[in-house]
């Protein structure tokens, strides 16, 4: 592909990424993944440039811009290479207008910075929220060694996760199998809130595809219960390949159907030594995989995830057996989803206390702690540890 190819083509999938933006579609990840499929002829430089090219757009604007060549005219705003492929060259982009307008700059929409402002995230740390995330893996402890992944791959351990690597950005994991897991040091750092042990039974209510499922069952070194469930059968189907490449053989999946979670899960009923909500949630500590949600997210929308949350922890809460814990995790920074959500569970149920958290990183947050990238090199989490009184 020529630049100015390039460049048409990065127009083509953010007007594609915006539209699935405004109507609720497929992530960017998806759409350039089938753009390229249709598109044999670029290879694998064009479609990395491409792929560069759209994330950088992505980034640098706050709002949803008005299309993708004004996404796109914002980065060559200052990129004299890039601004140059504008020439109505064959497959090239037509000559920039003057009266044309690049898309304006920004962290985010204004709305959600007031209310990370309002829940105490600085200035700074929502900007370091856009930034490009690591490529930070989980090596599986029953099948490979961490010192030899990480001379084989020229990793980092990552101080206070055993057996977890941050990797040169580009490393392919693909063929390692069930030697590696792809999961932020963040998300790792917030399951061991679970302080899950050699024989416990453990309930990973909202499980999805099973990364946390599957550290929980590393640390309780593939010996006691793990109950897997969610109502996304999508999501849930790809949990019993990924413990079977990993060895884990403790964990049962359980599909539940929407509002009637309580009632397939009685025979769980006050049994559960642990039970872990990786809650629904906004994903704003995640988008630094993906920018372009917080133009997905509104205020109605969060509404919808405060009250599913509510749910989750109702249901949650009924499966901890006296003296038990409930982990409750959003990968977040809203209080409205973390902090305020967890104190009104509390309000609501006299006897719960939140336990204190010593994990290797993260601030004192409310009842919890909290994750950011600015601070702690991670995605955004907040995790409290509710105990069910005897």
């Amino acid at each position: 592909m020529t630049p100015g190819a390039r460049t048409q083509a990065a127009i083509e999938l953010l007007d594609a990424v915006i539209a699935a933006a405004r109507g609720n579609g497929a992530a960017a990840d998806t759409l350039i993944a089938r753009y390229f499929a249709t598109r044999r002829y670029a290879g694998s430089k064009d479609r990395r440039a491409v792929r560069e090219l759209v994330y950088a757009a992505i980034r640098r604007a706050g709002e949803v811009p008005a299309s993708g060549r004004a996404a796109l005219l914002a980065v060559a705003a200052d990129d004299p290479a890039l601004a140059a492929t504008f020439d109505g060259s064959v497959h090239g982009p037509a000559p920039v207008g003057d009266a044309e307008r690049a898309a304006p700059g920004g962290i985010m929409p204004a709305w959600l910075a007031d209310a990370l402002a309002a829940s105490g995230v600085s200035t700074e740390q929502q900007a370091a929220l856009i930034d490009r995330a690591p490529l930070d893996v989980r090596v599986n402890r029953l099948l490979a060694d961490p010192a030899a992944l990480a001379a084989q791959l020229g990793g980092e351990p990552i101080a206070g996760l055993p057996g977890a690597l941050r990797l040169p950005a580009g490393t392919n994991v693909d063929g390692l199998g069930g030697q590696v897991e792809v999961q932020d040091a963040g998300s790792q750092i917030v399951s061991l809130a679970a302080q899950a042990t050699p024989g416990q039974s453990v309930v990973d209510l909202c499980a999805g595809g099973g990364g946390k499922t599957l550290a929980l069952a590393a640390a309780m070194a593939n010996t006691g219960r793990i109950l897997a469930a969610d109502v996304d059968r999508g999501r849930l189907s790809r949990l019993s390949p990924r413990a079977n490449r990993a060895g884990v053989t403790i964990v049962e999946t359980r599909l539940l159907d929407p509002r009637r979670e309580a009632e397939a899960l009685a025979d769980w009923a006050e049994a559960a030594d642990c039970v872990l909500i990786d809650a629904p949630c906004s994903g704003t500590g995640t988008w630094r995989r993906n920018p372009e949600a917080r133009w997905r997210l509104t205020p109605d929308r969060l509404d919808r995830f405060a009250a599913q949350q509510r749910h989750v922890l109702d249901v949650g809460a009924g499966l901890v057996r006296p003296g038990g814990a409930l982990v409750y995790i959003v990968c977040s920074l809203l209080d409205a989803e973390g902090a305020d959500r967890v104190a009104a569970f509390m309000a609501e149920r006299p006897g719960w206390v939140a336990a204190p958290l010593d994990l290797p990183a993260g601030s004192a947050h409310g009842a919890g702690i909290r994750l950011d990238p600015l601070r702690h090199g991670t995605d955004g989490f907040f995790v409290a540890r509710l105990i069910r009184p005897c």
